[in-house]
């Protein structure tokens, strides 16, 4: 049998059959003809949304027009007839003389057309106007912004600032309000956050608003720590939200009343979606439904929401949630954020470091309702000297930081906090566990190995091979469970089904549970041949199944953080070394330790050798790390000074004197020169989270005599993010193909660029003066890598940018058919050196240049790797790669 058609929606204006929703058009015209029938109602044509507005009845246009047509022609002749009114009380007056309810001029109402009123009297009493559930009202947006958290100063020292002075009228408004805390406080945050770069205002700002939040309403703390830090879930747990931008665009033209044409100049010119939106609801000067307060609770659970809706018609129930959202934002900068936050780039500058760091200090000073952990009285520590009060703050900073290292989830970090404050035992509570990961330990960057021998002096370290992979954190549980995490912490269990089929076999007799580290690396299984990142790119990241592997990897594993139930990361790296390859099974090309060296600083011509045999092998270069902590003695008072810290360095000229004459040589004190000397500890415990000179990294695309340059033109740009929203970042880069003519993008570079150039270069490449840019892109460009550019740029300067290697590329049109046919070449972590004013755009790079380094790079790689096999002919076959150098 065939389906039922679906019903046909009639226009407006037509007539429809009786139900419980009528259109605006319909109430106008019935109210119209009751009064053209002599109707002896008493009410005046005023408090009946004026149909007669100014004694001019409805024609047949205004019937005609849509609901938010008519809604805003009604509005203006509102508008026009309050301005009378606020200049001479006497005429707000009905026309029978009778004065207006007070208070009613601003918004009129619409009687709706209820069934149960229609067997009433035509006369229609005051009381009977005033309830809102039977009139609809045009709200002024400026009138339901809230007023209360618009007057606090959240950005005043949390040393004087007193949450108790504000909190009854919040709770108040919060209680009238439906219960919570409001976001339009969170939104106060944001604006005073967002609107300076002090790091101490920032900060301060949000050690106000948690305060408030901890003593008025402990329960919204948690999403709004979420809120502020711009995501909605820890990274290990997959949570996203799925919202595109036409989502957005959407929700903005039907809650504001914009059309396409109107919201893309806004975006042309803001360059920023949370920017259009401000200005979207400024220009809306009514709403036909009061906005429902957002509170910070709900806000968070609707993108919850968003974010766990899956299947057929998600797409609909997640834009009625966005459009929801918007509706009810009660001011322009409530919009500006929500949207902000709905496109998961909200630009406040308050980033997870800053987070912990007002937590504690929050935590310090305030205690919420019912818990008894000790606080600090801010009187006090305001009387306290500016270095004693650092103090104070770094014991509590370090205590939730190295827990969030450990433990990197709010929704545990945040319960405890509220449960025992800034306690040692935060660290238990919130410690290393099992399937969470945490913060990997980084290694700090060194130009040359000069520099890290130096850095080294008279400590024995391990060189290890810094291979080019993925750097993985593998945890086994008791039950044969495994979890494997990122560097960013994601989760990529799937993606390594093989690793975890591995991990049963590489387990040695007496290890039940472990975290372990290393670097996971494409492999050829039969030869153990290394290959390089690109070729593990290619592999598939999500439920690969095990038969279907056509990738092999090899983890090479450098470090063990957790054994048996214990956390092993205040032992030496020289101890975890010795636990993990003594209790571990290698199995070569599958499972092994990274390649390492135990040297000195001696031993200068032994690591130099073992640096190049990582760059013949394919590896980026080598890790340094520090094998053994000193002897206590030798470095206790390093980290914190046992004497009291030394007085100011004097202002006045005599004092500047004598400190000049102490630094001669005039009887300088012991003290001072034990201080000079003192040099900060190289720790060989496992530091998460940190960067420190007890691991130093040296690449070889750090190496100034190791990599080549390009000269490259600029040719677009994509509106910046976070900080750098106000600029062009990242910049669209191409060589010239002297052939055709054409200009091939290469590359997007972000890196090595100042302030003081994105300013400049902003100003230079300036859309609204048109001056050296495109409305769209040249027909001479060359570029299908996927987003389009928000400028285009007049080629006109050449720039100098360095890179650590040449890669084929799918995407990019470089040198497209020089080294494959349907692919070119793109730069691998390009880096601008210098603007070269001493070149044209005729004196770039070409695409032919380009070919020829991608060539001497894989020659190179290709003869190192060949070094170690037995070579035919006396000369090894060098003739063809020296053809390819001189090429």
């Amino acid at each position: 049998m065939a389906s039922p058609a679906k019903k046909r929606k009639l226009n407006p204006g037509t007539k429809q059959s009786s139900g419980p929703s009528k259109g605006l058009e319909y109430f106008f015209a019935k109210q119209r003809q009751n009064g053209n029938a002599g109707s002896s109602s008493k009410v005046s044509d005023s408090s009946l949304l004026q149909v007669q507005a100014n004694g001019v009845p409805l024609d047949k246009s205004d019937v005609e027009l849509t609901d938010e047509e008519l809604a805003r022609k009604l509005q203006a002749e509102f508008d026009a007839e309050q301005g009378v009114s606020s200049r001479d009380p006497s005429i707000a007056q009905t026309e029978n003389g009778t004065p207006k309810p007070e208070g009613r001029q601003a918004s009129p109402a619409i009687v709706v057309d209820d069934p149960k009123t229609k067997e009433q009297p035509s006369s229609v009493s005051k009381p009977a106007l005033d309830k809102p559930k039977n009139t609809l009202s045009l709200s002024s947006v400026a009138a339901t912004e809230d007023q209360i958290t618009s007057s606090i100063p959240l950005d005043e020292s949390p040393l004087t600032f007193d949450p108790s002075q504000y909190l009854p009228e919040l709770q108040g408004c919060w209680a009238a309000e439906g219960g919570g805390a409001s976001y339009a406080l969170l939104t106060r945050c944001f604006v005073l956050v967002s609107s300076t770069q002090s790091r101490i205002k920032i900060v301060d700002t949000l050690v106000n608003c948690i305060r408030l939040l901890i003593e008025g309403d402990p329960s919204s703390l948690l999403p709004a720590v979420w809120l502020a830090t711009n995501s909605i879930s820890p990274p290990y747990i997959s949570m996203e939200l799925g919202l595109g931008g036409s989502a957005i665009s959407k929700a903005l033209r039907q809650v504001c009343g914009l059309d396409n044409r109107a919201l893309k100049a806004l975006y042309d010119r803001l360059g920023d979606a949370g920017d259009v939106a401000f200005e979207a609801k400024k220009k809306q000067s009514f709403t036909l439904r009061k906005p429902k307060p957002l509170t910070i609770k709900g806000v968070f659970e609707s993108l919850v929401k968003i974010a766990k809706i899956q299947g057929q018609g998600s797409g609909d129930i997640k834009q009625r949630i966005v459009d929801r959202l918007l509706q009810d934002a009660r001011s322009g900068e409530e919009s500006r954020f929500i949207v902000r936050t709905l496109c998961q780039h909200l630009r406040i500058g308050a980033v997870k470091t800053t987070m912990l760091i007002a937590l504690s200090r929050a935590f310090l000073l305030s205690i919420p309702p019912g818990a008894e952990f000790l606080t600090r009285d801010p009187a006090t520590l305001a009387k306290l000297k500016k270095e004693e009060l650092a103090e104070v703050w770094a014991k509590a900073e370090e205590l939730v930081k190295a827990s969030f290292a450990r433990h990197p989830d709010y929704n545990d970090l945040v319960p405890v906090l509220l449960d025992i404050g800034i306690s040692e035992e935060l660290l238990i509570r919130c410690g290393l566990t099992l399937h969470i990961p945490l913060r990997p330990m980084l290694g700090s960057i060194t130009r040359d190995l000069t520099e890290m021998l130096t850095k080294l002096q008279n400590r024995e370290f391990a060189c290890e091979y810094k291979y080019d992979g993925q750097r993985a954190q593998i945890h086994c549980d008791a039950q044969g469970k495994v979890s494997i995490f990122s560097r960013h912490l994601e989760l990529m269990t799937d993606k390594y089904p093989d690793l975890v089929a591995l991990v049963p076999k590489i387990r040695g007799e007496g290890v039940q549970s472990f975290i372990m580290e290393g670097e996971v690396v494409a492999v050829d299984r039969a030869t153990g041949e290394l290959k390089n990142f690109q070729t593990l790119t290619n592999r598939a990241r999500k439920d690969v199944p095990i038969g279907s592997i056509t990738i092999d990897v090899c983890l090479f594993s450098f470090d063990l953080m957790y054994l048996n139930g214990q956390p092993l990361l205040d032992r030496s790296f020289r101890e975890r070394r010795d636990m993990l390859r003594s209790l571990f099974v290698e199995i070569p090309h599958h499972f092994t330790w990274v390649k390492s060296l135990d040297a000195t600083s001696q031993d200068s011509e032994a690591v130099l050798e073992f640096f190049k045999s990582a760059l013949d092998v394919k590896c980026e270069g080598i890790m340094v790390k520090i094998l053994d902590n000193l002897p206590a003695l030798e470095y206790t008072d390093e980290t914190i000074p046992a004497q009291p810290p030394p007085e100011k360095p004097a202002t006045n000229s005599k004092a500047k004197g004598k400190v000049k004459a102490k630094a001669k040589g005039d009887d300088p004190p012991k003290e001072e020169e034990k201080k000079k000397g003192r040099r900060k500890p190289l720790l060989a415990t496992y530091e998460p989270d940190k960067r420190l000179d007890s691991w130093l990294k040296v690449k070889k695309d750090y190496l100034s005599s190791s990599s080549d340059t390009l000269d490259l033109i600029p040719i677009a740009a994509w509106h910046g993010q976070g900080r750098k929203a106000q600029w062009w970042s990242p910049i669209l880069l191409a060589v010239r193909n002297e052939e055709t003519g054409s200009l091939e993008a290469v590359c997007k570079c972000m890196s090595g660029f100042t302030d003081a150039f994105y300013k400049a270069n902003k100003e230079f490449y300036d859309p609204d003066s048109g001056q050296h840019t495109h409305g769209k892109r040249p027909g001479y460009v060359e570029y299908s890598a996927g987003i389009e550019p928000d400028v285009w740029f007049e080629p006109c300067e050449v720039w100098e940018v360095a890179f650590a290697d040449i890669t084929i590329s799918p995407t990019y049109t470089a040198a497209i058919g020089l080294v494959r046919e349907d692919k070119g070449l793109s730069l691998r972590f390009p880096r601008f050196l210098r603007k070269r004013e001493d070149k044209g755009i005729e004196e770039a790079s070409t695409n032919d240049f380009l070919a020829g380094l991608w060539r001497k790079q894989e020659a190179t790689t290709t003869s190192a790797s060949s070094a170690t096999k037995p070579q035919q002919g006396e000369d090894g076959g060098m003739d063809d790669y020296d053809e390819l150098y001189d090429a």
